[in-house]
């Protein structure tokens, strides 16, 4: 286990977008709390079918992003999603949806889709249980703004839940 997290810090350090939080599922009452790729986030189910979350990414020669979060289970594994970012004081709202499921024993795949006036923002990733509120996250993720240039890449990340 200690290799696994030495493993999971150094990567960390060297890949190089922000992603967004992975789509975890939460009991009712759960929390999770994750680091990624210039990322962290703490998310918390309040009810049997919404999940709070804030996530806060550092862009790399960019302003930072805090982002606050509603997901609405609407079916076992389709979520709507509602937030918004705010990058220097500049709030965005955005919408849209997640869907997740097994791909794999210890494997869940997801993929999120949200857009906002002036953005649009698709992850794909999957995560892996290393143990029963341990998880790690794998995605490639892209965030696409009208005016500017796109940030794409793959990333890691890891989740803690309790």
């Amino acid at each position: 286990m200690k290799k696994i997290l030495i493993i999971l810090a150094s990567l960390l350090t060297v890949t190089g977008t922000g992603l967004s939080a992975p789509v975890n599922d939460l009991d009712k009452g759960q929390t999770a709390a994750g680091i990624g790729n210039n990322t962290f986030y703490l998310e918390h189910k309040l009810a049997d079918n919404f999940t709070l979350g804030l996530q806060n990414v550092n862009w790399d020669h960019r302003s930072n992003m805090d982002t606050i979060y509603g997901q609405l289970q609407l079916a076992n594994n389709f979520r709507g999603i509602i937030g918004s970012n705010d990058v220097d004081s500049n709030a965005k709202v955005y919408v849209g949806m997640a869907i997740n499921g097994p791909i794999a024993p210890e494997w869940e795949g997801y993929t999120s889709l949200i857009a906002g006036k002036e953005f649009k923002e698709l992850q794909v990733g999957a995560n892996f249980k290393i143990t029963y509120n341990a998880d790690i996250n794998f995605t490639y993720h892209t965030y696409m703004p009208d005016e500017g240039e796109n940030k794409s890449g793959v990333g890691i990340g890891a989740t803690l839940k309790f």
